[in-house]
C-alpha cells in the first residue's frame, strides 16, 4: 500500500497530439488571454446572472433558483448523437432566455457553409462522448 501511494498517477499515452484529426495546436491561445472587451462582457454577464438569482431567491425562495439550475443542467446534457442533424439545444435556450437574443451569427457565417468545414466523423464523436477517445467531438476548422 505504501508503494502505491508513492506513485504519480498519469494517463496512459498522455495528451494526444494528432494533428490530422484535431488540427494544429496553437500556443498563442494558451499564452494570450481574452480580449479586454470580451472579459468585461463575461464578467458583466456573470454579475447579471448573480443579481437575477438573488432577486429570484428574494421573491420565490431558495428552492426556485435551485430547480432552475437543475433544469439547466438536465437540458444542457440532452443532445442528438453526432450525425448530419446537429443539436439545436432549444430547451436550454428557452430556459436561459437566449432564444430571444438575435445576433449576427444567427444569419451570417453558418459553420456548415464554410470552406474549411470538415465533415463530421460520427464514430469518433461517439467515442469521445462515451469516454473511449480524447479530443474534441467535432473539430470543424482545419
Amino acid at each position: 500500500m505504501e508503494e502505491a501511494s508513492k506513485c504519480i498517477p498519469h494517463q496512459i499515452g498522455g495528451i494526444q497530439k494528432d494533428a490530422l484529426r484535431f488540427g494544429l495546436h496553437g500556443v498563442k491561445s494558451d499564452i494570450v488571454g481574452f480580449h479586454p472587451v470580451e472579459s468585461s462582457i463575461q464578467s458583466t454577464r456573470k454579475m447579471d446572472e448573480a443579481m437575477k438569482r438573488q432577486c429570484k431567491v428574494n421573491l420565490y425562495g431558495t428552492a426556485f433558483p435551485l430547480k432552475e439550475e437543475l433544469d439547466r443542467q438536465i437540458l444542457s446534457r440532452f443532445q442528438r448523437p453526432p450525425g448530419p442533424i446537429s443539436s439545436s439545444m432549444l430547451g436550454l435556450e428557452t430556459v436561459t432566455g437566449s432564444v430571444d437574443h438575435f445576433g449576427f451569427e444567427d444569419c451570417l457565417n453558418d459553420p456548415r457553409e464554410s470552406e474549411t468545414f470538415r465533415p463530421l466523423d460520427m464514430h469518433h464523436g461517439m467515442e469521445v462522448r462515451l469516454g473511449l477517445s480524447k479530443g474534441p467531438v467535432h473539430p470543424s476548422i482545419i
